[in-house]
């Protein structure tokens, strides 16, 4: 059969290729330390849980929802009042099936085929895919070593930026766990004011921030709301990944577009995890800091054990992720992964698939109590690949 042109924008998906090796090897009798894809291993609140357990308990509730409540938007708008101290309305909320999702539609609701969009490389992948899926030409901006994995606006021609539609940011930012200043927020609004760019900014991990330092909101700088749209997910802080509950929220006339888009596909989230939503963002701040004191905690157990066994490792300011630069191997990344899950029972994801400037690194996810984060550093010793002395494998 033959099928549509536009799959042939897609490359293999990368998790694909990693889990038919370790099916493989299973089968053999190994066993691996999965450090590959970001699913919390933490427990989901019992007060979300029951939430979404006695909503579902009513017939009403499995019907088309057709809409975001009132009750949830309002719990939205509430939650960025105490959380950020950002003012938002309702008009400014649209829902979605988790941020990957969404950031997937939303190249449709502002592309034609052919218009320039700005993508962080490395970065999250279905930021490639939302832009392919809308036919728009890719342009890479850098995160790069040099800047702290920050964004490089020197780096992207005024030409380059005066025909981009939109631009994409995530801080902190999978995969290089890097976060955003005040002062580098306040530059890309000015950038993106100057050349008519909408900001789309990724906030999945607000609440995983460490030593000291608190995450916020984009919207909460001056002129944020008027350039550009969030994507605020519930998903880690909250332990949701499951259930794919997620917000666009920001302009208006953005969201409203991006409503339209999927009212075409779709008839609204279902209530029960509507309710769940409203729990969460209920949930007192104490249990979502010490989450993040645990998920420090594993940081550390990975960043400082690799450094001691001769891999230098750089603890990350923020999200659930460590983005780690291969020793000089003249491996690929992915062809070090497939060594690093062999020979050391590790899997991790290589960094070529988060673009091109992905290459040369490896991003490990933090989805293991900091023992077994520490059992894994032991293997990758024992295995020989690390050479301590040269630092090469």
């Amino acid at each position: 059969m033959n099928f549509s042109d536009c799959l042939n924008r897609f490359d293999d998906e990368v998790f694909a290729a990693l889990n038919t090796r370790r099916l493989q090897l299973e089968a053999q009798g190994r066993t691996f330390l999965n450090l590959s894809i970001g699913t919390p291993d933490f427990e989901t609140p019992v007060h979300i849980r029951q939430a979404l357990a006695e909503a579902a308990m009513d017939p009403e509730n499995w019907k088309y929802a057709l809409r975001d409540t009132p009750e949830m938007l309002n719990a939205v708008c509430e939650y960025y009042q105490s959380r950020f101290h950002v003012t938002i309305t309702p008009d400014m909320i649209a829902s979605c099936y988790g941020s990957q999702e969404g950031i997937g539609h939303l190249g449709m609701v502002l592309c034609n085929p052919g218009d320039t969009v700005l993508l962080p490389s490395p970065c999250y992948p279905v930021f490639i895919a939302g832009a392919k899926m809308a036919g728009a030409e890719i342009v890479y901006y850098p995160l790069s070593e040099h800047t702290g994995f920050l964004p490089d606006l020197d780096a992207i021609p005024a030409h380059v930026a005066d025909r981009a539609r939109y631009m994409i940011v995530s801080l902190p930012s999978n995969p290089t766990g890097s976060v955003g200043t005040p002062e580098i927020y306040n530059r890309l609004i000015a950038f993106a004011r100057e050349h008519h760019i909408l900001l789309v900014h990724d906030n999945a991990y607000s609440d995983i921030i460490y030593d000291g330092l608190e995450g916020g909101s984009f919207l909460g700088y001056e002129h944020a709301a008027s350039t550009g749209v969030e994507f605020f997910s519930l998903s880690k802080s909250f332990n949701l990944t499951g259930a794919r509950i997620s917000f666009l929220i920001g302009r208006p006339d953005v969201v409203a577009a991006f409503r339209k888009l999927r009212s075409q596909i779709d008839f609204g989230m279902f209530l029960p995890l509507q309710k769940a939503a409203i729990a969460a963002l209920k949930t007192d701040r104490s249990v979502i800091k010490a989450q993040c004191l645990r998920y420090q905690e594993r940081r550390d157990a990975l960043c400082d054990g690799l450094t001691a066994i001769g891999w230098p490792v750089p603890r990350n300011a923020g999200s659930m992720f460590v983005w780690a630069k291969i020793p000089v191997t003249g491996m690929s990344s992915m062809d070090f992964c497939l060594a690093l899950m062999d020979r050391a029972g590790v899997i991790c994801t290589p960094g070529s698939s988060f673009g091109p400037e992905g290459e040369g690194y490896v991003r490990f996810a933090l989805v293991l109590p900091p023992a077994q984060i520490r059992q894994a550093v032991s293997q990758i010793q024992e295995s020989g690949l690390l050479d301590k002395t040269t630092g090469t494998f």
